[in-house]
């Protein structure tokens, strides 16, 4: 297991081209990134064992492509990888809709996801309750997204975004109250 220094190395090794340094980094995040799917997908479908794997996927072939990104550490690196899930997972759930709306089919490489049908509604939501929270409280909106979709610990989230971790502590607890209330009035809003 590499530590937290030996990783943002790697990274700034692939930054240069090193395939080798690919190989490594691969192997020293891959096990984080999968738990960061697991939770992003939260109840997997039985029968579908590649579901956070074709997640994980997904995120890190965009990680690597982006050969211009200057990665700070390795909580920046996981923190992107966070934001990256969550776009491919509300995609996913788009595109679902749309094609139980329109009775057709669509196969894209995440496909595999296999999030339930009764969920999409679920991921759709909480993304617009996101999108709302971001356009007040910016922060906010990257703490959940650093502690819920990553798994950041309090003092890796705060080292991302520069602040304390007391800060981070406190902008979780409100941003999780309000996300709550906004998922519940959505979900009356529905009945």
């Amino acid at each position: 297991m590499l530590d937290r220094e030996q990783i943002t190395q790697l990274l700034h090794e692939v930054r240069l081209g090193k395939k080798e340094a690919e190989t490594r980094l691969i192997q020293a995040v891959y096990p984080h990134l999968r738990r960061m799917a697991r939770r992003c997908l939260g109840a997997e479908r039985p029968g579908h064992s590649m579901q956070a794997t074709a997640l994980v996927h997904e995120a890190y072939l965009q990680l690597v492509g982006q050969r211009e990104k200057e990665w700070q550490n390795r909580a920046h690196f996981y923190a992107v990888a966070s934001q990256l899930m969550r776009r491919i997972l509300v995609d996913h759930a788009r595109q679902r809709k749309v094609a139980k709306r329109d009775g057709g089919i669509r196969v894209d490489l995440t496909e595999a996801l296999a999030i339930s049908e009764d969920r999409l509604d679920d991921v759709l939501a909480v993304d617009e309750a996101l999108t709302r929270l971001e356009s007040w409280d910016p922060r906010g909106c990257r703490v959940v997204e650093l502690r819920f979709f990553s798994g950041l610990t309090e003092d890796e989230a705060a080292e991302v975004l520069g602040v304390s971790a007391r800060t981070i502590k406190r902008d979780w607890n409100m941003a999780r109250a309000w996300l709550r209330g906004e998922l519940e009035a959505k979900r009356v809003e529905s009945v």
